[in-house]
Parts: C-alpha cells; structure tokens; sequence
C-alpha cells in the first residue's frame, strides 16, 4: 500500500496589507523613495492587528511602515496602542511608539514617552526621560521604566517604583512586579509600605491591593504607632489589623517597654487579642531588671482598647518558668490582670528569691509600677530560707502567708492559721547557729531589715522549745512537708525552656473545703 500524500498545510500570511488611505502617492525623489507616501484616514491590517492614523509611510518590501498623527493600533477588544507617532516592522511583530503613549490592556493603562513592543512574545517595554504610569482600577503605578506582558497580564516595574491608591496605600521600592489579574503587587528589596494605620519595612512581600492583605517574607517588621512585629514570615491585613508571624517572631510595645518572643504568633491590632507559642516568651523591661516568663501558650486580652480605661490580660500556660536577677518562679499557669497589677500563679507555684522559697498552692502578686506591693501566698503555704552555711533551713509553714513590700524589699510577713517555725537563731558575735527554735502558734508576724534578713519576730499564744543544736531532736530539724526544689530553678533567661517538674509524690494536693453537715430532717 502506497503512503498517501502529507496534508498540504496552509501557509501563514505574514503580509501587511493596506486597507485605505484617502491619498497615496510616491516620491522616488525625495526623503522616502522605497515608500508610498500614505494620506488621510489611513488604515493597515497585519494578522490580527489593526492600525489607523493620519498619514504614513509604507515600505512594501521590507513589511514595515512609519505611522504620524493619532496613532492606534488595536487586536480584538483587549488591547489597544495610541501615540503620535509609531513604527511597525511586519516581519519582527514589533511595534515602536512614541510621544503620547497610551497601552490599554483589559483594565489597566500604561502611560509613557516611547514603548516598545512585541507581540510575538506579548512584551512591551516602556520608559521615558518623564518615567511611566500605569492604572489599573484605584490603583497607580509609576516608576523609571517598566515592562508589560500581554500574555499573563502581569507588569515589572524598576527603580523608584510606587504604587498608590484611594485607600491610604503607599508602597515604595526599587523593583516592583505586578499582576493585573488578582491586583497583587510583589517588592523586592528594600522597600516601605505606607497604610492609614501601619508602616511595613520589606524586602520580599505580595500585598494586595483589593483585599489590603500582606504576605511578607525575610523578617520583615510592621510598626503600628507604639508596637511593632517581625518574623521571618509575616502575614497581616490593613483591613482588620490581624498580624500572623511564623518563625522567629519579635513583637516589642515600646511604650509599655515589653515583648514577645515566639516562633508562631497571632495579633488583632483593633482588639488588642493575641497569643504565641513554641517557644513563647514574654519580656518586661520597663525597669532596670528584665523579667522574662515562659509558657507554651501566652495570650493577651485587651478591654476597652484605644481608652483612657483601657485593661489588659495575660494569660500564661502550660510549664511556666520565669527568670529575673532578683526573682524566678516556676507553675502550670499564670494570670495578669493590669487593673489591679495583679499576677496569679496556679498549681504547684514555687518563687525564689535569693536564697528564699515560697510555695503554696495559689500565689498571687500584686505590684506598683512593675515593682513588687505585696504578695499573698494561699492554702498550703510553706517559706524556707538557706542559711549561709547550706546546710540548715529556716521553715515556716502555715494555711495562707502575706508579705509586704517597700520599694520592692519585703518589709514583713504574716503568717496566718496553723503556723509553725522551724528557726536556727545566730550568736551575735560570730553568726554561728546557737540552737533549733521549734514554734507552734496562730499568727506570725515577720520584719526585715532593709538588708532582707530577720529583724524580729511577733507570735499570739504559742507553744515552743529552743533546742541546743547538739540535742535537737532529728525530726524537728525540717517541718512534715518541708521540701527544697532547688533543682527546678530557674538559672538564667537561657533556662525557660527546659521543664524539670517536681519529684514525684511531692506535688501539692489541694486541700478541699468542708462542707456544712446537712440538716437531718425530723422524723414524723
């Protein structure tokens, strides 16, 4: 069986053809002598194209021609050219144009000196010694020079590249991409975005226009009047105010002077509502010791923002661990109330100071300008102290403790229900310890010297003995639930992360109310 015959394909016409003019003539004498010199209404055709203006030259051989006066080229009714003057090679697909430029494509406009473009590749190249603008919508777009693709509807803009709106938008970069089709615009390189209510500093984001959301890379910060965040991926709205960081996350208030520190965080700038975690830390550093807190979430609640009777509430939780030079704590949870200046810890708290020890199953601090007022310690509370020799402890142990402060130094304890002392007095001579006083009484009162160490002791009614230390019996040495979680420490702003719960069976067992014995009713 024979091959049959390859199909004949059509030939593709490549031809630029001259549909009217009102006048043609030639001149082979003159400036043009290859050209028809072209006259009133003129109008040409090429695949697809059409061109009209008021005069031209055309150069049959070569498939080109010179366009002059009102200039436009159009394809379908997506795309259309204007300018005063033009040229137009057949052969390329290239079209120049200059004086007056104006590109309309679907909805946007590009506006310049001279353009260049082809359309076998749907790329137009625009500058001028003036620069270029393009519209799309509410949005203008200029800068030094710039390109257009036609194909993908996307445009490049290079070199004091801005873009702005009606919305209060202002972005101003070196490089610019932007994608007709979703309205989103992609900086690269230093650059700034200007809102009614933010100020971005980027260099790799993708903000859009319509719905005024930003998704930035390459820790990028957003600064809202006081407060600012910055992560190395940032996502964050001017519409709403939310703020949405991943990895490595740096949120600073630096009125308030504190931070948070975390590799996922959320924030709503209208609310004032948040939260973080992995890794979350929360800074205080608003006086000359930082305070740093811990937890695996932190969240935020803000009450009556943007007022003179504005609130606010932290909430801390789970393996809370905090540090300061002066103080560390360790619980499960932890609440701060800014109207009272409240801080509540729960379950298990434990606070140093120095070479004291506090515990209890609630404790709660109540501060004055981020210094410590006072401090309650409820249910369970037990208070030991080191002696220098770290060895011997002394104890206190009662239902609920209160201590006062001055300056932020305690001043005074009260100890209060149920109390018990297990104290190593010291000779004033050479501070070597002269016994055990063991003390059973209702209330205790404790005073400090400005130093922080014991200055005298007031007790109601009490039962105790002072034992030479030689003859004190051994299990009055520590009181029945004495414990030292010296181990669970904190040790520095480095050591928030490491969990070291209690020893197993030495967690506290909250002590339940009893309740009232119910009335019996009479027999009949």
């Amino acid at each position: 069986m024979r091959n049959p015959k390859p199909r004949a394909t059509r030939k593709e016409d490549k031809k630029v053809y001259l549909q009217h003019a009102d006048l043609l003539n030639y001149d082979i004498y003159g400036s043009h002598p290859d050209a028809q010199f072209l006259k009133g209404n003129v109008y040409f055709i090429h695949k697809g194209m059409h061109l009209t203006c008021d005069s031209a030259y055309f150069y049959e051989n070569t498939n080109s021609f010179e366009a002059y006066g009102h200039m436009k080229m159009w394809s379908g009714d997506t795309l259309t050219l204007t300018s005063d003057r033009g040229f137009y090679d057949g052969n390329a697909e290239m079209a120049h144009a200059w004086q007056d430029v104006i590109l309309t494509h679907r909805k946007s406009k590009l506006y310049c000196d001279t353009l260049d473009y082809d359309r076998m590749y749907g790329i137009a190249d625009a500058y001028g010694a003036a620069g270029i603008k393009m519209t799309k919508d509410k949005d203008v777009l200029t800068a030094d020079w710039g390109r257009h693709f036609t194909d993908d509807r996307h445009s490049e803009f290079y070199y004091n590249a801005i873009l702005t709106n009606d919305k209060g938008l202002r972005i101003e970069t070196d490089t610019m991409f932007y994608y007709d089709k979703t309205s989103v615009a992609h900086v690269m390189g230093p650059s700034v975005i200007h809102s009614n209510n933010s100020v971005t500093h980027t260099e790799n984001s993708f903000y859009n226009t319509k719905t005024e959301m930003s998704e930035l890379f390459g820790r990028s910060t957003v600064y809202n009047g006081d407060k600012n965040i910055t992560a190395d991926s940032l996502y964050h709205s001017d519409k709403t105010g939310i703020n949405e960081g991943f990895g490595n996350v740096v949120y600073v208030d630096t009125l308030n002077k504190n931070m948070l520190l975390s590799n996922y965080a959320y924030y709503e700038e209208e609310t004032g509502d948040g939260y973080a975690t992995d890794s979350a830390v929360a800074i205080d550093y608003s006086q000359k010791d930082t305070l740093w807190v811990h937890g695996d979430t932190i969240r935020i609640h803000t009450i009556n923002i943007n007022t003179d009777s504005v609130q606010r509430e932290m909430y801390c939780y789970y393996h809370v661990r905090a540090y300061r030079n002066d103080l560390q704590a360790v619980c499960d949870s932890l609440v701060y109330h800014s109207v009272d200046s409240c801080l509540t810890m729960y379950k298990d708290p434990v606070v140093w100071n120095e070479g004291n020890q506090i515990l209890g199953e609630k404790i709660k601090v109540f501060m004055n300008d981020s210094t410590v007022r006072y401090a309650e310690v409820l249910s369970q509370a037990l208070s030991v102290e080191m002696m220098d020799d770290s060895t011997h402890f002394n104890q206190v142990s009662s239902r609920d403790m209160q201590a006062y402060f001055v300056d932020g130094k305690i001043q005074q304890t009260w100890a209060v229900s149920n109390v018990r002392l297990v104290y190593y007095p010291l000779d004033d001579s050479d501070s070597t310890i002269i016994g055990l006083n063991y003390t059973e009484t209702d209330t205790m009162k404790i005073y400090y010297t400005p130093k922080r160490t014991m200055e005298k002791i007031w007790m109601c009614a009490n039962v105790g003995t002072l034992y030479p230390l030689t003859q004190t019996p051994p299990e009055k040495h520590k009181l029945p639930n004495f414990a030292w979680f010296d181990y669970m420490r904190p040790v520095s702003k480095d050591d928030l992360f490491e969990w070291r719960p209690k020893t197993a069976g030495l967690e506290l067992k909250e002590e339940k109310r009893r309740e009232a014995p119910r009335r019996m009713p009479k027999k009949q």
